[in-house]
């Protein structure tokens, strides 16, 4: 008694004749698991890979009042590199004028944000230039 052959689409017939060929033989991975087999689905997976091979920086994608308060956090050492006292200003206003703009408007998670004493930080950068 012969077995019933089962269908085959055209997409899975050129797949076996490949197969049969060996174009699939010597593939990279060829033996490992698939990377995210049985991991739950994730719609950005794509961008998450992206991302990771590229190295790329991901404060971008915080909510403006968490990207605001890393930055007041990384203020010494952003200012660190900058070569006069004017470009700290002009760093320090910036930043003051993008946190007075979230304080009329905030949205995203709420967190305690003041701005930034610029008399302050000319005077730590001053400090840490010091021979």
């Amino acid at each position: 008694m012969t077995m019933p052959r089962r269908f085959e689409s055209a997409v899975e017939a050129q797949i076996r004749l490949a197969q049969e060929r060996g174009e699939f033989d010597g593939l990279p991975g060829q033996g490992r698991p698939i990377p995210g087999a049985g991991e739950p689905d994730d719609e950005l997976w794509w961008v998450k890979g992206l991302i990771k091979r590229q190295g790329l920086d991901t404060s971008a994608l915080l909510p403006t009042s968490l990207r605001l308060r890393k930055e007041v956090e990384d203020l010494p050492a952003t200012v660190r590199g900058l070569r006069t006292e004017a470009a700290v200003r002009a760093a320090v206003a910036d930043l003051n004028g993008r946190i007075a703009a979230w304080i009329r408007t905030p949205s995203g998670p709420q967190v305690v944000l003041r701005p930034v004493d610029t008399e302050e930080v000319v005077a730590g950068r001053r400090a840490a230039r010091a021979p």
